[in-house]
């Protein structure tokens, strides 16, 4: 697998990929909609998934998110990777196609929103982002410790982290008419605190949160 994934590289894409800082000095330059169908084809492969993690590859990590079985991730599995995260978008890929699907998930995501590290704790709000978007039959409420975590570390100003918390604020609001004053009256106090992140975060939340477009989709009338 490994060696047909460098039949794969893509020069070109390598280049277009620093200027997004995306990946690593390990990059083949594969684009996601390949590694979507090599996955397809793969269908669910835990041991494979370890190995392809394993190689330290950009593209195979990527795809290792994609085909692992999130019945047999165990925690100390998800730590390990998460503490191995070097970019944003395989922070990004392995919350939405893998660690989402895990039991253990929302746990993590608070544990990890207090981690030092940039990429981990971008891991945590990341894992936030996912709920929020895409489990859409659990209970808002779930969503108000997150509201909490994202006020206390609005004063973040390391790009990946500042941009995930302003991520899952946005996402928060836009959820629904119950969390969306919420979301509005804590980008609100974050807008007060005296950290230019924290500025940021609120001033560009409330552009989108009280627009008459999101305000119309969830059905509030003022």
């Amino acid at each position: 697998m490994l060696a047909h994934l460098q039949t794969l590289s893509n020069p070109t894409n390598q280049e277009g990929m620093k200027h997004f800082a995306v990946g690593d000095e390990t990059s083949l330059g594969i684009p996601i909609p390949v590694l979507r169908n090599l996955a397809k084809s793969i269908k669910k492969h835990h041991a494979l998934a370890l190995g392809l993690w394993e190689s330290g590859i950009h593209e195979a990590r990527l795809l290792a998110t994609m085909i692992d079985d999130p019945k047999q991730v165990s925690e100390k599995q998800m730590d390990t990777w998460t503490s191995q995260f070097n970019s944003w978008d395989i922070c990004d890929q392995c919350c939405g196609n893998l660690f989402r699907k895990t039991p253990f998930y929302l746990s993590k995501a608070i544990d990890y929103s207090h981690a030092k590290e940039e990429f981990i704790k971008r891991t945590g709000f990341t894992l936030m982002v996912q709920y929020a978007v895409h489990d859409k039959k659990g209970s808002d409420d779930v969503c108000i410790p997150f509201l909490q975590r994202i006020e206390e570390e609005a004063y973040d100003d390391r790009n990946f982290v500042k941009k995930a918390v302003n991520w899952c604020l946005r996402q928060i609001g836009k959820r629904s008419a119950y969390l969306h004053p919420l979301a509005v009256d804590t980008a609100i106090r974050i807008d007060k605190q005296s950290h230019r992140s924290a500025h940021w975060i609120a001033k560009d939340a409330l552009r989108e949160l009280q627009s008459e477009s999101v305000k119309k989709r969830l059905g509030i009338i003022e």
